[in-house]
C-alpha cells in the first residue's frame, strides 16, 4: 500500500480522495461543494476536452457561448424541467447593492436560454439544422459533494441542436451518443454500455434520454454522459418555430447532450490502484517521463541531463506534442522520484543512468503492470509508441473484463435483491414498471435502473409486475 493512500479494500471513498490529493488533481474550494482544479487535473481535462471537441466539429457542430445567468422566469416556462432542477438551482437576488426586480438562476443547464435565442435566430427551414455546442461551467447545488463526481460547480460541454423533423433530431441524439461511446472507449479506455434511460431516470423535459453507463472498480455504476431527444417540448415553451417549404409554421425538434469533469472521476475509479493514479496514455498529459539518475549529481546534470533532454525532444516530436517530461529533482532519492510519477499516473517511466548511457539503452517501466524493459536508443521511438499502445489496450481490456466478471442476471425480484446485496455490480433483468416501481426498487435495494442496453432489444416477463419488460441494467451508482 502506498504511504499516503488508503487501500481500496479498507475505505474506497477515502482511497479515491487520497489518489486525487497525491496526484494533485484538485482541492476543495472555500465555497461549499465547489472544487479547485489544479494544473495537473486541468491538463487532464484539456486532453479529454480536445478529443471530444475534435469529434463534435467532424459532425458539423460549432462552438458558441451563452450567459451564466438565466432569468428565473425562463425556468418556469417548461414545467417538467423546472420541477426536475428546482432543488439544485442557485439564484442571484441582489446586484449593485440593490434587489433585482427578477432573480437570475445560475445555469444548471442551458436549454432555456438557448431555446430563447434559437427562437430569435430560426425563421425558415433554410436555417436548420442548428448545431451548437458550448464548453462552460454550470452550478447545481449539491448536498453531498465529492470531488469531480458531484460538485456544486463543474465544467462540461452541452450541445444543443434544432431540426426540422423528429427523425433528424432522433438521429442526432443517437449520433452524439455514439461519439461519446467512441471517445470514451478509444481514448479514455472506459468500456461503456450505451442505452436508453427508463421513464423515471429521464432528463427533466426530455421525451427520451440515452446514456453511456460505466462500471467503477468497486462495482458501482457511473453515468458517463447523456444525450436527450427533447421532442418539441422546449420549442413550444420558447416558441422556436420555422416556416416549412410549404410556407406553414412548425415547431422545431430539439436535442441536448453533455459530458463533464465527472469523466476524470471515472478515469480515477476505473483504472487506478492502491499506489495512486493510472492514466490511459491517450489522455495522459505526460505520457512518458525521463529520469537521469546518478549517485554523482554532477554527472546527472552535466552528462545524463543533456542526453535526456535530447531524447525528450525526439519523443515529443514523434508523439505529436509536449508529452514527455524530464525529471530534474536531483535532490531526491531515485525511489522517491519514481514514486512521484507513479502516483501521478504517468504511463511510462524511462530511466537513464550511467550504465544505460554506456550500453546505449534506457530502462522502461510500465505504470499499469510494473513490467521493466531495457530499450535500445536506436529503437526508442517505435518501442515507446508500441508500449504506450499496449498500455492503452491493456487498461481497456482489464476494465471490460472486470465489468463482465461483475455482471449477473436475475430471473426474479428476490434474485435481483440478493445479487445486488451480496455480489453488487451490474444485474440484468427484464423490467417494465413505472417510475413508482423504480422508486420502490431504489428504496428496497439502493439500486436504480441504469439503462436499457441498445445492444439487446429482447423482451420478457417483468421481474416486478409480471407484465412485459425489456432487458434492463440495474446497479448502485454514484
Amino acid at each position: 500500500m502506498a504511504r499516503n493512500i488508503t487501500s481500496r479494500s479498507a475505505d474506497y471513498s477515502q482511497w479515491y480522495l487520497d489518489v486525487i490529493k497525491a496526484a494533485e488533481l484538485a482541492d476543495y474550494a472555500p465555497v461549499r461543494g465547489c472544487m479547485v482544479i489544479r494544473p495537473t487535473g486541468y491538463a487532464l481535462w484539456e486532453s479529454v476536452q480536445r478529443y471530444f471537441d475534435e469529434e463534435f466539429k467532424k459532425t458539423g457542430h460549432v462552438n458558441a457561448y451563452f450567459p451564466l445567468l438565466i432569468p428565473y422566469s425562463f425556468l418556469n416556462k417548461e414545467a417538467e424541467h423546472v420541477e426536475g432542477f428546482a432543488p439544485e438551482v442557485a439564484t442571484v437576488t441582489h446586484a449593485g447593492g440593490e434587489e433585482l426586480e427578477e432573480p437570475y438562476a445560475i445555469r444548471p443547464t442551458s436549454e432555456t436560454v438557448i431555446g430563447h435565442m434559437y427562437s430569435k435566430w430560426i425563421q425558415s427551414w433554410r436555417d436548420l439544422p442548428v448545431l451548437i455546442n458550448q464548453w462552460c461551467n454550470v452550478m447545481r447545488w449539491e448536498k453531498r459533494p465529492r470531488l469531480f463526481l458531484r460538485t456544486s460547480e463543474f465544467l462540461w460541454q452541452e450541445g444543443h441542436t434544432a431540426h426540422a423533423t423528429p427523425e433528424e433530431a432522433r438521429e442526432e441524439t443517437l449520433r452524439m451518443l455514439e461519439v461519446y461511446r467512441q471517445v470514451m472507449e478509444d481514448k479514455l479506455a472506459l468500456p461503456v454500455i450505451p442505452g436508453e434511460k427508463t421513464a423515471g431516470e429521464r432528463f427533466p423535459g426530455a421525451v427520451d434520454t440515452y446514456t453511456c453507463e460505466a462500471m467503477m472498480s468497486d462495482g458501482k455504476a457511473l453515468q458517463a454522459g447523456t444525450s436527450h431527444f427533447l421532442g418539441q417540448n422546449f420549442a413550444k415553451a420558447f416558441e422556436i418555430q420555422f416556416q416549412n417549404k410549404e410556407g406553414e409554421l412548425e415547431f422545431c425538434w430539439t436535442t441536448s447532450w453533455g459530458v463533464s469533469t465527472r469523466l476524470i472521476g471515472a478515469l480515477i475509479m476505473t483504472h487506478s490502484d492502491d499506489d495512486g493514479l493510472i492514466l490511459p496514455p491517450r489522455v495522459a498529459p505526460v505520457k512518458t517521463v525521463l529520469l537521469p539518475i546518478s549517485k554523482d549529481e554532477s554527472v546527472a546534470e552535466n552528462v545524463l541531463l543533456p542526453r535526456a533532454k535530447e531524447l525528450s525532444g525526439q519523443l515529443n516530436e514523434a508523439l505529436g506534442g509536449l508529452c514527455t517530461f524530464v525529471d530534474t529533482q536531483f535532490h531526491m532519492r531515485p525511489g522517491d522520484r519514481f514514486f512521484t510519477h507513479l502516483q501521478k499516473g504517468v504511463p511510462l517511466r524511462l530511466e537513464l543512468g550511467e550504465k544505460e548511457m554506456k550500453a546505449g539503452t534506457v530502462r522502461a517501466v510500465r505504470r499499469d503492470t510494473g513490467e521493466k524493459t531495457d530499450i535500445s536508443l536506436e529503437t526508442l521511438i517505435p518501442t515507446v509508441k508500441k508500449l504506450l499502445d499496449e498500455i492503452q489496450d491493456n487498461l481497456y481490456t482489464r476494465a471490460k473484463n472486470y465489468r463482465l466478471e461483475h455482471t449477473s442476471t436475475a430471473e426474479s425480484y428476490d434474485e435481483l435483491k440478493t445479487l445486488l446485496a451480496e455480489k453488487g455490480g451490474f444485474v440484468e433483468a427484464y423490467f417494465g414498471g413505472t417510475p413508482e416501481d423504480e422508486r420502490r426498487i431504489k428504496e428496497e435495494t439502493g439500486a436504480t435502473p441504469r439503462c436499457i442496453p441498445l445492444s439487446d432489444d429482447s423482451r420478457g416477463k417483468c421481474i416486478l409486475t409480471g407484465g412485459e419488460g425489456r432487458k434492463t441494467l440495474f446497479a448502485k451508482s454514484y
